[in-house]
């Protein structure tokens, strides 16, 4: 009897059953597998129906495993687990530098730096499309949501291997027509000022722990859950902030307000899983990638001609900490 059973299975039928567990309702796992709520009911009914057993308790508050319904969710996760380990190999394996390449990143870094640079790389290699995935949150490499992430973040995740590229420096800005001569602002008084500031998503930030534990909460008048937007909130008179230098220094209505505060800074890195990291068109993007950031580097890392302080200052322990860093997760 098990023998007609078993062939009664599919893979469609684990991942509408691992859908379901995850999404705990038959609409929503109907979004995720993009069918319709009659057919994900349907479907289940006739899986259930087919091994004799059920699968999941139906709840007013939604759907829950049964305990066979825990087992066949846990061979879901193992067979995807599978194809995706044996679709990054493969991918690994190609010979020519050609075909799609999913990037991931976020909006802030995608307008300001990597948009003309992923210009230059595609007319370099015209046989590799650019799938671009805009994503504040990291997304899973190992489940090949991307292929290469180009993240801000101190912390790398230790499945993935990559370089630093550079460390992003970042500074207090205002308008210039408030600050006509930057040089000579009282630190003191800028606390008096409005601020504009990262939203508490982003808290763990040592930029935005420096605001709320140095600003008076009535002082904070604005505040965003992006970077993409703070220089312009300071360009229209909103409030003096922090931006990243290679954002603040490129707009002529605004001047820094103090030095970069290299404990603010974050390393940017280019990053992808191990299987990946031999595939020819994964390789040739973060070559060519690593070397157009190292042409921005000064920029980047807030090194201007006009700052002379700024390229006498020491890099602290946290940088040379990143360099090492760098060297375990080199690729």
């Amino acid at each position: 009897m098990a023998e007609p059973l078993l062939k009664t299975l599919a893979w469609d039928d684990l991942r509408l059953i691992k859908a379901i567990a995850d999404a705990q309702s038959l609409p929503a796992a109907a979004t995720l597998l993009g069918l319709n709520h009659s057919t994900v009911f349907r479907r289940l009914g006739q899986i259930e129906d087919a091994l004799g057993i059920k699968l999941f308790e139906r709840h007013r508050t939604g759907y829950t495993l049964t305990t066979l319904g825990e087992e066949m969710v846990n061979l879901a996760q193992r067979v995807d687990d599978e194809i995706n380990a044996f679709t990054r190999r493969i991918a690994g394996r190609e010979l020519l530098p050609a075909g799609e390449l999913r990037v991931t990143t976020n909006d802030s870094l995608l307008v300001h730096l990597l948009t003309p640079l992923f210009a230059q790389f595609r007319k370099h290699y015209p046989d590799i499309r650019l799938d671009v995935v805009l994503a504040n949150q990291a997304l899973n490499l190992s489940k090949r949501d991307a292929d290469v992430a180009i993240r801000a973040t101190d912390h790398p995740p230790e499945n993935l291997v990559g370089r630093r590229a550079a460390t992003i420096a970042w500074a207090l800005y205002g308008r210039m027509i408030d600050f006509p001569r930057p040089h000579d602002v009282d630190q003191d008084q800028l606390f008096e000022r409005i601020w504009v500031c990262l939203g508490d998503n982003f808290g763990t930030l040592k930029v935005v722990k420096f605001v709320h534990e140095r600003v008076a909460a009535e002082r904070i008048g604005y505040k965003l859950n992006t970077v993409l937007g703070l220089a312009e909130a300071i360009e229209h008179g909103i409030g003096i902030g922090h931006l990243p230098c290679f954002i603040g220094d490129i707009r002529p209505g605004l001047v820094r307000l103090s030095p970069p505060h290299h404990d603010f800074s974050t390393d940017l890195w280019l990053l992808t899983h191990s299987d990946l990291r031999h595939s020819p068109r994964v390789r040739v993007f973060l070559d060519f990638l690593a070397a157009e950031i190292a042409k921005q580097r000064n920029a980047i890392e807030g090194i201007s001609e006009a700052s002379q302080e700024d390229k006498t200052t020491p890099k602290s322990p946290r940088v040379r900490s990143a360099r090492a860093s760098r060297r375990r997760h080199s690729a």
